[in-house]
């Protein structure tokens, strides 16, 4: 897959494609069946299929502030991307400049006189330009001024209605709800970071664990115990570990922590990068009366972990 910063850098002499657009945090479900289509109507066509998309997220250039929770770093962004059989994908820089071009200068400017789409996939809800102005409606208007075709694409949900998000699956993160967040992403919810000192109260306690840091804008589950997996990337080992994260309840603690407890693992991981791949909510974070109590816990946590991934 290429990667193009920005479309000033599409190549002298490409030839036309197929072109979706959109953030695409998360490249769930919903984001995979749009991503798919475009990708098939490109074979089908003989042309080359583009995914469009911006950095940063829109709302924190629009609205100062309001970054949203990050589903996928940008690197596994493209990973995931480049898995569904993507020929380029374009990371157009998000600029207030850019955020005030209307609907009508983003669709000639991008789509027709860089990326010289003939044909755009996007999903149903799809807004586009200055103050998301323009729709599919609009944008299949323009097509058909500039000579492209434009197909939306239905959103993608569960049975009882609930429909495959972004949004929905930063809430279910954000509530605890790990399973339901991997049922929408079509894997589970990952949280990647470099493994720091901390105050090293496991290890006295006989349960070490590895310190998370992860990126300030990045989408933790809730206060809780969690069973996930482990990733090393560097020696590509997947591990079970049982997860804490909150402030440590019992001894007081003031700062919010991810810190994973490997099982049966003895190495040092400091300074490491490693990935925590969530797949089930074990219990909500409390406080204990003694450190025995805590104890006697983590054991249960460990044991249900255990039972889970191994």
């Amino acid at each position: 897959m290429q990667r193009w910063r920005g479309v000033s850098n599409v190549p002298s002499g490409w030839g036309r494609s197929v072109v979706t657009i959109g953030v695409f945090d998360g490249v769930h479900r919903g984001h995979q069946q749009i991503i798919g289509h475009a990708v098939k109507r490109a074979a089908d066509r003989g042309l080359r299929s583009v995914v469009l998309t911006f950095d940063p997220h829109p709302s924190e250039v629009v609205r100062p502030g309001s970054h949203p929770a990050m589903l996928t770093e940008p690197t596994r962004k493209s990973e995931l991307i480049e898995r569904l059989g993507v020929d380029v994908l374009c990371v157009q820089p998000f600029t207030p400049e850019f955020s005030r071009i209307s609907a009508e200068e983003f669709t000639h400017d991008m789509l027709v006189e860089h990326l010289h789409a003939a044909l755009v996939v996007v999903g149903e809800n799809f807004r586009f330009g200055h103050k998301a102005a323009g729709d599919v409606a609009m944008l299949t208007r323009l097509g058909r001024t500039f000579g492209f075709a434009v197909e939306g694409a239905p959103l993608v949900g569960e049975e009882d209605g609930a429909i495959f998000s972004s949004t929905y699956i930063r809430s279910c993160v954000d509530a605890g709800d790990v399973s339901a967040a991997a049922a929408a992403l079509g894997r589970p919810h990952r949280l990647e970071g470099v493994v720091v000192r901390g105050d090293r109260r496991g290890r006295l306690l006989g349960y070490p664990t590895a310190n998370l840091m992860s990126h300030p804008y990045a989408a933790i589950p809730a206060d809780g115990v969690y069973a996930a997996w482990l990733v090393r990337d560097k020696a590509g080992d997947r591990l079970p570990a049982a997860v804490s994260i909150g402030t440590n309840p019992t001894f007081s603690g003031q700062d919010r922590r991810v810190e994973a407890h490997v099982l049966d693992f003895h190495e040092d991981l400091y300074g490491e990068r490693v990935c925590l791949d969530f797949i089930a909510r074990l219990r909500d974070m409390r406080a204990y009366d003694t450190v025995e109590l805590l104890t006697a816990q983590i054991e249960r946590d460990i044991s249900r972990t255990r039972d889970l991934l191994t």
